[in-house]
């Protein structure tokens, strides 16, 4: 194992440890293959399963692995083809038995720091869902709440905006304006310290770079 793969792994057990103390569970996988198939070994036959956006979750294969199941129910908003279908669906996410995220930033104390638009993710990640399995690469990890806002809005939510095609000051020059523009997806701020129900809060860790 290199230097970088033993202090990323090194790094995790130490955030596992104190998502422990938060009643989150949390797992360290070296590749993408083994963490889609952790997070598969998750589900039952005939789970009801959602999914908030993220980019993570496709570049790691795990959203091509929950299309090809056919023991669950996946609710994929990407075949609605209304606003409407698409309000209902994140209405009926809140209800599944299995919840898949990224997190926008992790501390090393075992927050979770996410930014949301819409806030479908983030109200799944606080309540309904009966579990919520986050996927999230190393480069998420950061020292602290603060250092995860400042990721959130120096590297997640530019490129995010360009990729949902939004007019906001940070996909125009790729700096945060802290603006309060239309487009704007940085709306609902929420800072995970510790999961009511234990358990319920699945982290399993990439020693990959993924997603922003």
């Amino acid at each position: 194992m290199n230097p970088k793969s033993t202090y990323q792994k090194t790094l995790a057990e130490t955030i596992i440890k104190n998502m422990q103390k938060r009643q989150i569970e949390a797992c360290y996988c070296e590749t993408s293959k083994e963490a889609v198939e952790k997070a598969s070994s998750y589900l039952t036959k005939g789970a009801v399963v959602s999914f908030g956006g993220s980019m993570t979750l496709s570049e790691c294969g795990l959203m091509d692995s929950l299309k090809a199941n056919p023991d669950i129910t996946l609710l994929d908003r990407s075949l609605c083809k209304t606003p409407e279908e698409i309000t209902e669906l994140y209405h009926k996410a809140l209800n599944s038995d299995f919840y898949f995220m990224s997190s926008n930033a992790i501390t090393t104390d075992g927050k979770l720091v996410n930014t949301d638009g819409t806030g479908n993710r983030t109200a799944a990640l606080i309540y309904g869902p009966k579990n919520v399995i986050i996927l999230a690469g190393m480069n998420k990890v950061v020292k602290d709440e603060a250092a995860g806002l400042a990721r959130i809005h120096e590297k997640a939510a530019p490129p995010n905006s360009v990729r949902l095609n939004r007019n906001t000051p940070c996909a125009n020059t790729g700096i945060c304006a802290d603006c309060q523009n239309p487009d704007c997806i940085c709306c609902e701020t929420v800072i995970t310290r510790r999961s009511a129900i234990p358990n319920r809060i699945k982290v399993i860790l990439i020693g990959e770079e993924l997603g922003y």
